[in-house]
């Protein structure tokens, strides 16, 4: 029985032989970088997936339900998409939980990883993102999981001009079903462990983060990171909350298509 293999799409370059891939984070769907592949397609080979029941992947469950749901086997699924393709290293470009995957990734795998930009980068869960993961936790059998996500989503995203930002994760979110939404809700439980050995941990790869002023719940952290790291840079972005692809995407392409032609191939 052949291996399943997560949706993805390719927009290949006619003379470039560098990669960039996009990861989601959860309860998206790469539908969320359609203001970063026209920018990205000029300069680069574009790989977009979707990860483990999500997008176009949510028909592939049935063949990861039995695998553990860790963000190591989340990471290998990413790994089978380049080696399928035959994708030695590239660039990877992530949001929100996405982040997380790709900075395991350069974990495990670092080899694949040419440079990372984590835009929303999740590096820690503070008092407010604890106290909503341990309420999800609490009323996730007995509350449908779209009243979570809006909740979520609303707390994450206030202000009237994360709107849009809010729309499209929820509307995306309407994809999973209630199990493979708790699937990734558990996976989301395993953060604060994992990020603590990141933090750590620095690691010889180059690091973008691009993050939005108002980021309330994930923005301090990052600055503690950075402080940390010698190979990390953190990019702020004014007027703008956690989905900093979709609110500004303007300056989300300008210094992250800025941060990877400074790393060369």
């Amino acid at each position: 029985m052949s291996k399943s293999i997560l949706f993805h799409t390719i927009f290949p370059h006619k003379t470039s032989k560098v990669w960039v891939v996009f990861v989601h984070g959860a309860g998206g769907s790469s539908a969320i970088w359609f203001r970063q592949i026209r920018a990205y397609q000029k300069e680069y080979n574009v790989l977009l997936l979707d990860l483990r029941g999500h997008g176009k992947s949510v028909d592939l469950v049935q063949s990861f339900v039995n695998s553990n749901y860790s963000f190591n086997n989340v990471s290998r699924d990413i790994i089978d998409v380049l080696d399928h393709n035959s994708i030695t290293s590239a660039h990877f470009v992530g949001i929100s939980l996405g982040t997380i995957i790709i900075r395991n990734i350069a974990e495990i795998a670092p080899e694949y990883v040419s440079s990372m930009v984590l835009g929303g980068a999740v590096t820690r869960f503070n008092i407010r993102s604890n106290t909503l993961v341990y309420l999800g936790n609490t009323f996730k059998h007995c509350v449908p999981y779209m009243w979570l996500y809006r909740l979520f989503a609303f707390i994450m995203m206030p202000k009237k001009r994360h709107k849009e930002s809010r729309n499209l994760f929820v509307r995306e979110a309407k994809r999973l079903c209630q199990k493979e939404f708790i699937r990734w809700f558990k996976l989301a439980m395993d953060v604060n462990p994992l990020m603590r050995h990141f933090k750590e941990k620095d690691i010889d790869i180059p690091i973008l983060y691009i993050m939005g002023k108002e980021d309330y719940m994930f923005l301090g952290p990052v600055k503690e990171m950075v402080k940390h790291h010698k190979n990390s840079l953190l990019q702020t972005i004014h007027k703008c909350g956690h989905v900093c692809n979709v609110e500004s995407p303007n300056l989300f392409n300008q210094h992250s298509l800025a941060f990877i032609a400074r790393q060369g191939s």
